[in-house]
């Protein structure tokens, strides 16, 4: 497999199979193709796993696409402005990824919901308390908003994030979900109740965009019908 990430900002991946190569997707995430490749569609691991996907951003069936011949091309795009990021999987390197973030992966990568440690905290985290875990062996591609920042944690060391603004971590990361200090800074402040706390040893990378606040802004100017 050979794969090149093009479009800047409004990124897409064109990815090149040979013959018997698979990449999969979730339902509807192919953005154009050659016309040597198969799809096929299904649950990968069963139907309760589908719906467990589902709670994590994707779609409970995933789409398979396999290359007949050698040098068959497929093609997915970002759904929004950001960054396209390959991530090599193997045993020394597990992923857990913010809800919503996996756009595509070679067959042998494994995708999975889930849950932060603690339920309660997850669901006032303010970005739901499903995330994507990626293992296997293979490669693997995630859409992220805006653009990245690479911390490394050392054992120990913490770091407060808004929950919107993490993108992805190494499975040796902890997370988890904290109140913010003071009854002003939870009133007045403007970042909400709780703050995402990521705890070394490992990589985090955080992403400059939260989708969901960049949605609420654009919210407040789209028109609405008056009664």
């Amino acid at each position: 497999m050979k794969y090149d990430i093009f479009g800047g900002m409004l990124p897409a991946v064109e990815i090149t199979l040979n013959k018997g190569e698979s990449i999969y997707t979730q339902s509807g995430g192919m953005a154009w193709m050659t016309d040597g490749l198969t799809m096929s569609t299904n649950t990968r691991g069963g139907f309760l796993k589908g719906i467990a996907r589902s709670f994590a951003g994707d779609t409970i069936f995933m789409a398979t696409y396999t290359a007949n011949n050698d040098n068959e091309k497929i093609t997915f795009a970002s759904a929004s402005p950001g960054e396209i990021r390959p991530l090599t999987i193997d045993a020394s390197h597990e992923y857990i990824a913010q809800k919503g973030a996996f756009l595509c992966a070679e067959d042998g990568v494994n995708l999975k919901a889930v849950l932060t440690k603690s339920f309660g905290a997850g669901l006032v985290g303010g970005e739901g308390f499903v995330l994507q875990e990626l293992s296997g062996n293979g490669t693997a591609f995630l859409e992220l908003d805006g653009s990245l920042k690479e911390i490394n944690l050392a054992p120990g060391e913490r770091i407060n994030v808004d929950s919107g603004n993490v993108a992805f971590f190494e499975k040796s990361v902890g997370y988890s979900v904290e109140t913010v200090k003071g009854l002003k800074n939870k009133l007045f402040g403007g970042e909400g109740l709780f703050l995402t706390v990521l705890t070394g040893p490992g990589k985090v990378w955080l992403q400059t965009v939260s989708i969901s606040e960049l949605a609420s802004k654009i919210r407040r100017f789209i028109p609405t019908q008056s009664n």
